[in-house]
């Protein structure tokens, strides 16, 4: 299969399928700056979720606009989430009636976000393809585990867009960001702020809180200022980690009303970090992506999927467990019932030193 594709002519208007996550999207910044530094005269549409329209309101990259999709099983819900057909008419209607010349199916193997994408009818269609998916113009096999951030950049390139130089940050703070940071945490003079973040979706990827906490208190002990963030849902998670500290640390956990912070404000936070410390999660990947030295707590395959293009800002601490300590069922294939930590290996020692490393480096 020939995969090296010209430019196309005449593009006036792109839409990027991807309604997913945090970590999603910030694995798809790499592809949407090549798509934009090669057709930089078209509009770049999103499709995505509510977040998304929230989150890039106003804010200067690659995205010039979102498309705010309804819940479609398969693509964004589970496969049998309740579906509202007349909906999702009306929104095929209306991106058909935007006549994209170029669309991208970024959303997994195809099954159900290829015969979406082909209902908008663009120009030319292209993504990726797993062996039951209806196949596009332009595809490439689906594999896993693979680097989320080159397998989308691939699916850029049969769209005839090529990576040039990545851009640091790769995602713009603005000043609205900064400025809920510091109402959440007013700037200190010299400060050297370090961010926990004991969350993550999959509790398997979840180190031990009482592990952060010791952590944190080391981090304390030499001077630097802890803060712990978490989503408001990880409220429990957040307390049960500066409960176990026996420095002060700041907590961030609730709604923006709350004194905690949403996700413009999160990254305002995070440009000021000297450090962040994190289980494989969205903040994590935001980090990394305003060029944050970062501490990963990885297990197995999702430090293959995660893996920055800028390697050198992040510092990663590997758990190779594969088997559930519970009822040792091998969890690579197929998920078992249990919800326990794959990461707890991973020591306080060995996260400590890389703290310090990235700390030491990020001084130099």
């Amino acid at each position: 299969m020939d995969r090296s594709w010209p430019r196309l002519d005449g593009v006036r208007r792109i839409a990027v399928l991807r309604p997913n996550a945090v970590g999603d999207f910030v694995f798809a910044l790499p592809a949407l700056h090549a798509l934009k530094r090669t057709y930089p005269d078209a509009e770049l549409v999103f499709i995505g979720r509510a977040w998304h329209r929230a989150f890039l309101a106003g804010r200067p990259g690659p995205v010039d606009r979102v498309a705010e999709m309804p819940a479609l099983p398969g693509v964004g819900v589970p496969p049998d989430a309740p579906a509202d057909a007349h909906a999702i008419a009306l929104f095929i209607e209306r991106m058909r009636g935007e006549r994209f010349d170029l669309a991208l199916q970024m959303f997994g193997g195809g099954l159900y976000s290829n015969p979406f994408l082909m209902q908008l009818q663009a120009r030319l269609t292209v993504g990726m393809r797993a062996p039951d998916a209806p196949a596009l113009d332009r595809w490439l096999p689906y594999r896993e585990p693979i680097n989320r951030r080159l397998a989308l950049l691939e699916i850029a390139g049969l769209a005839g867009a090529w990576p040039g130089p990545l851009p640091m940050p790769e995602l713009a703070v603005t000043a609205i960001d900064r400025a809920k940071a510091a109402q959440a945490l007013p700037p200190g003079a010299g400060e050297r702020l370090v961010i926990l973040q004991p969350g993550a979706t999959d509790p398997r990827r979840c180190w031990p809180p009482e592990r952060f906490a010791a952590l944190g208190d080391m981090l304390a002990a030499e001077g630097a200022q802890i803060a712990i963030n978490g989503a408001p849902a990880e409220a429990a998670l957040v307390q049960a980690v500066a409960g176990g500290m026996r420095h002060r640390a700041v907590v961030l956990s609730g709604t923006p009303e709350s004194g905690g912070l949403d996700l413009g404000g999160l990254c305002g936070l995070l440009e000021r970090a000297a450090l962040v410390v994190s289980n494989d999660t969205g903040p994590l990947h935001l980090a990394l992506a305003l060029g944050v030295p970062s501490v990963g707590i990885f297990w197995l395959t999702n430090l293959l999927e995660g893996m920055p293009l800028r390697p050198s800002g992040l510092w990663a601490a590997l758990s190779v467990r594969t088997r559930c300590p519970v009822c040792g069922q091998d969890n690579l294939a197929q998920r078992c019932a249990h919800d326990v930590s794959f990461v707890d290996e991973v020591s306080v020692d060995e996260v400590a030193g890389l703290a310090r490393a990235a700390l030491a480096a990020s001084a130099a």
